[in-house]
């Protein structure tokens, strides 16, 4: 939940042109000349059957989640358990975190609940891979990649749905009393986005560690 302060590199150079179905690199192509809403995924921007900015944001959280998916993709169980030192995170718990991380977004604007006011499953289910450290590191491990993605995938389908629901006025709202300030629920989930990017460099860090990993350049 704490605020990340980052400059975000260029991580996309990683990714192949199917796992976006269109390369990440090369000439940005020119907006609909019809002013349709231009669904390619490397254009940022409104998305049909959504407002003009919740579609751009979702745009942003759509353009981030396969750099993810890239960067553990065909890893096993035993490299998403590689614990790196006594202090680090896992590759698959840091993706149950990212899953966390959503859902309590969801629930905060979408249910309207007080950050950290969760119900008792929430707290079972979420809080451990929220919070990361020692639990997380003794809980969370013999899980496929499967488990993982289909935690990440189940989230993102909620949150589309639920952005469905929503109007620009909505994402606009002012919270006065976040923790770092006044923020609207815009911010709110342009955090969720700029989290999975933070997140994504450490994956990257402790893949190129993995036991065998014979090119550490990641």
């Amino acid at each position: 939940m704490h605020r990340r302060t980052f400059v975000k590199n260029s991580i996309a150079c990683a990714w192949g042109a199917a796992a976006v179905g269109n390369a990440l690199v090369g000439p940005r192509a020119h907006a609909s000349s019809r002013g349709d809403p231009d669904t390619r995924p490397n254009i940022i921007g409104p998305r049909p059957g959504f407002s003009p900015q919740i579609g751009t944001l979702l745009s942003m959280l759509d353009w981030m989640r396969p750099t993810v998916l890239a960067s553990v993709k065909d890893l096993t169980s035993a490299q998403l358990d590689y614990l790196h030192d006594a202090k680090a995170n896992t590759i698959g718990a840091l993706l149950l975190h990212l899953a966390a991380t959503e859902r309590l977004y969801q629930i905060h604007t979408f249910e309207g609940k007080k950050w950290g006011a969760w119900d008792e499953e929430t707290k079972q289910r979420w809080l451990v891979p929220m919070n990361l450290g020692k639990d997380a590191r003794e809980s969370i491990q013999g899980h496929e990649l499967s488990f993982y993605l289909d935690a990440l995938a189940a989230g993102r389908d909620r949150t589309r749905a639920e952005f469905r629901k929503r109007d620009d006025a909505w994402l606009m709202q002012v919270d006065p009393d976040w923790p770092w300030g006044p923020t609207n629920n815009y911010c709110k989930w342009f955090h969720v986005c700029e989290h999975e990017s933070h997140h994504d460099g450490q994956i990257k860090w402790i893949k190129g560690r993995l036991p065998g990993k014979a090119d550490a350049s990641e």
